[in-house]
């Protein structure tokens, strides 16, 4: 088992994760009825989509020697209406180190084939940006 979801009330939830203990809450966003004080189940693919995005190029870079902290990413996700589903995530990263060519095209590519990208619907369309050494 890799998780417990239990539904709170007042249309929250508690994931824990079973292996560290660590729990996740989630709300429904203001737009759905909910109170919008916790991440949304849809913010969370939403941000799963860039945390292993990071996740990923991390492992990438350590193995060719690049230090990669302090990169971040900047997520907005879109839904549509009927029916009502994720239709757009949009993923700006921030490398924050200079790198060549040849480490961007790694680290580029290696985020571009993370296993939330691969498993996300064809139709959510994903934008995914690179800014290098800011």
């Amino acid at each position: 088992m890799t998780s417990k979801v239990t539904y709170l009330g007042d249309l929250r939830t508690s994931s824990v994760h079973i292996q560290s203990g660590s729990e996740i809450l989630s709300d429904a966003p203001k737009d759905n009825n909910g109170k919008g004080e916790a991440f949304s189940p849809t913010d969370t693919v939403a941000n799963a989509l860039a945390s292993c995005m990071l996740t990923v190029m991390g492992i990438k870079a350590r193995t060719i020697d690049v230090d990669f902290t302090g990169a971040t990413a900047e997520v907005t996700k879109h839904m549509q209406a009927e029916p009502r589903k994720i239709s757009k995530i949009e993923v700006h990263l921030d490398m924050k180190i200079a790198a060549d060519e040849k480490t961007k095209t790694i680290l580029e590519r290696t985020a571009l084939t993370c296993p939330v990208y691969l498993s996300l619907h064809p139709d959510i369309e994903k934008i995914v940006t690179f800014r290098w050494g800011s």
